[in-house]
């Protein structure tokens, strides 16, 4: 992780290797700027990024003066310096116009230069034989020009260094959730995934327990089973617990854990099958939730419910026009093997709602309906309580995860009857893909918690293979920030 410093210095009188400017609405007047006509030679007006190698200052474009431009500029500048052999930076203080109404524009625009800063550093090279190294090692944020947002420098020091904490805690878990999610899948399986929340509970002082086969043939959890029957390693159901004193709320969090997901009989096509290994982003994602809370000292009691498994095939596989009894005791016609996502999370929301949660989310790799929808950067909401989805979605915008609400729709519903079971696991048609899948689960919830109830699709974000935003190629860690976010503020 890279080392954030604080200096109370001005900017120009911070000692570093290298300095960071950032150039907002392409004003090349800062007082930051320096050495106009090298700029003017290489025709740089303040878009994209440009060292000067000369004076060794980097400059980075900001299109707009908008709290999540500076996260994603920040992000550029570490990327950008982390391929020369400079070992420590600097940054100026800023604040962004584009912030959420009644917040500092100050810490939030700081707090996202910090995660940005962090994120520049991710790669994921576990398994390459040759290492890219990085030199960076230090940023340090000049508190010299404290007194132009006219706040005193003791508060501004107390302030930051509470950002630049939690800013921290979010990168290191997102990086957690990201690495388990690009870790392949002949080596994260469920076991491997459960002993990593054992090692991370008992690092953290959590309560971790892991339920097998016989357990979850003892609760009823039948379609959890069916999915991972033809699977050569036993599923895992892991139940995750942060518990401070007085808490006020109980706060559950279910993920979708399929390690790998090849579609069972219902096969995928080759090209669909690569990157199945991030069918496990909703329980990898849940779980470093739970780990970045206790960190930060959160007041809610918060469990984190992985169900891992993984779809395969063999000779005892489910098949389509079996019939499948959940836990909750309602019938399931399975008509294709694809839609396996949706069965295990039935049966690990009915273990959730016997926690008797005051909040109850889950979030998966659902439904590529979900990606056509919204296209891959946006995950979907969906739940009956307008209110909750608003204050979801606000908490994710608000931590610069993008994601909008689907409505639920009644005629939807109706595409899931089956005349031969309680409920079919698909629609017969090809439309609205996402939201009969939340419909589905919908079915699952009990009268009692359907207004407590949240269902977020992350397949759009959870993976994609290019660099965007602050994500490098691969696994984002999607759902991390958004849901560390609404439980600290959203629900207070």
């Amino acid at each position: 992780m890279l080392q954030i410093k604080l200096d109370h210095a001005p900017f120009e009188q911070v000692e570093a290797d290298v300095s960071v400017v950032f150039v907002v609405e392409k004003n090349l007047n800062h007082a930051w700027v320096h050495h106009k006509k090298i700029l003017d030679t290489f025709h740089y007006e303040g878009e994209g990024v440009f060292l000067d190698q000369a004076h060794k200052r980097l400059y980075v474009g900001v299109a707009h003066n908008d709290v999540h431009l500076f996260r994603e500029a920040a992000c550029l500048a570490v990327k950008t310096l982390k391929k020369y052999h400079f070992k420590s930076a600097k940054v100026g203080l800023y604040a962004a116009k584009h912030t959420d109404e009644g917040e500092c524009p100050l810490g939030q625009t700081m707090l996202a230069i910090l995660t940005g800063l962090q994120f520049g550093l991710y790669s994921y090279e576990v398994y390459k034989s040759k290492k890219e190294p990085v030199h960076l090692q230090e940023v340090a944020i000049a508190l010299g020009e404290a007194k132009d947002f006219n706040h005193e420098i003791k508060t501004l020091e107390r302030n930051l260094e509470k950002l630049a904490h939690k800013a921290h805690v979010i990168v290191e878990h997102v990086n957690l959730a990201r690495d388990l999610v690009n870790t392949p899948p002949d080596v994260a399986s469920a076991p491997y995934v459960a002993k990593k929340a054992q090692d991370l509970a008992e690092k953290n002082g959590l309560e971790c327990f892991v339920h097998g086969e016989d357990y979850l043939k003892e609760k009823g959890m039948n379609a959890y089973l069916a999915v991972n029957r033809a699977s050569a390693n036993p599923p895992q159901l892991v139940h995750v617990v942060y518990k401070p004193k007085n808490a006020k709320k109980k706060i559950v969090l279910v993920g979708k854990g399929l390690t790998y997901d090849c579609g069972g009989l219902s096969i995928k096509t080759a090209e669909y099958m690569i990157t199945m290994k991030a069918d496990k982003g909703g329980a990898c994602a849940v779980l470093a939730v739970v780990n970045a809370l206790a960190h930060l000292k959160a007041e809610d009691e918060v469990h984190a419910v992985l169900g891992l498994a993984e779809n395969m095939i063999a000779g005892d596989a489910y098949r389509p026009d079996d019939i499948l009894i959940s836990k909750e005791g309602k019938t399931i016609e399975v008509r294709n093997t694809d839609a396996e996502g949706r069965l295990v999370l039935a049966d690990c929301l009915s273990f959730a709602q016997d926690l008797e949660p005051d909040i109850l989310v889950d979030f998966a790799t659902l439904t590529g309906a979900c990606v056509v929808g919204l296209g891959q950067y946006t995950s979907g909401i969906m739940g009956n309580n307008e209110t909750l989805k608003n204050a979801f979605e606000h908490a994710a915008l608000k931590s610069g995860e993008l994601m909008a609400k689907l409505p639920f729709n009644r005629h939807l519903r109706k595409l899931l009857d089956s005349k031969i079971a309680d409920i079919s696991n698909i629609t017969p048609v090809r439309y609205g893909g996402a939201v009969t899948a939340g419909l589905f689960l919908n079915e699952f919830i009990r009268e009692e918690y359907k207004d407590k109830w949240l269902h977020i699709d992350i397949a759009g974000p959870a993976y994609i293979e290019k660099d965007w935003d602050v994500n490098m190629a691969g696994a984002s860690g999607a759902g991390v920030r958004a849901c560390i976010e609404f439980v600290l503020e959203s629900l207070k």
